[in-house]
């Protein structure tokens, strides 16, 4: 994990629910123990790789699914492709969907109007 990353989990560590001000509710054994992902450069909690990461998915694919992940061609952001002709990710997808439609019913209009406008001669 680079610094960037750690940075980044650092951010997702409040939104754990075992995190308490800096201390990890899950290890307590009667001591206060300090939360391992807030010090740490790498995934050592289960839960916080199970419940906290999902939250941040360009994070989760950097991390744990490097080998399949790809690049977005649109916003640059990684993911994990569904299939392997995937080039966008799920947000920039539905946006490139609805570009692509409406080319489509533009050229099909198009071609229409051109055709009713040389029966109309």
């Amino acid at each position: 994990m680079d610094y960037r990353q750690y940075r980044r989990a650092r951010r997702l560590v409040h939104e754990c629910c075992n995190y308490d001000g800096g201390n990890c509710i899950a290890l307590d054994d009667g001591e206060e123990c300090v939360c391992v992902q807030s010090i740490s450069y790498s995934l050592l909690c289960r839960w916080f790789r199970a419940a906290v990461l999902p939250l941040d998915k360009e994070l989760e694919t950097a991390l744990l699914y490097r080998l399949d992940a790809k690049r977005c061609a649109v916003c640059g952001a990684l993911f994990r492709p569904g299939s392997n002709r995937a080039k966008y990710c799920p947000d920039c997808a539905v946006t490139m969907k609805r570009i692509r439609a409406a080319a489509r019913k533009r050229k099909q209009r198009a071609k229409c109007h051109a055709l009713g406008a040389e029966k109309a001669l």
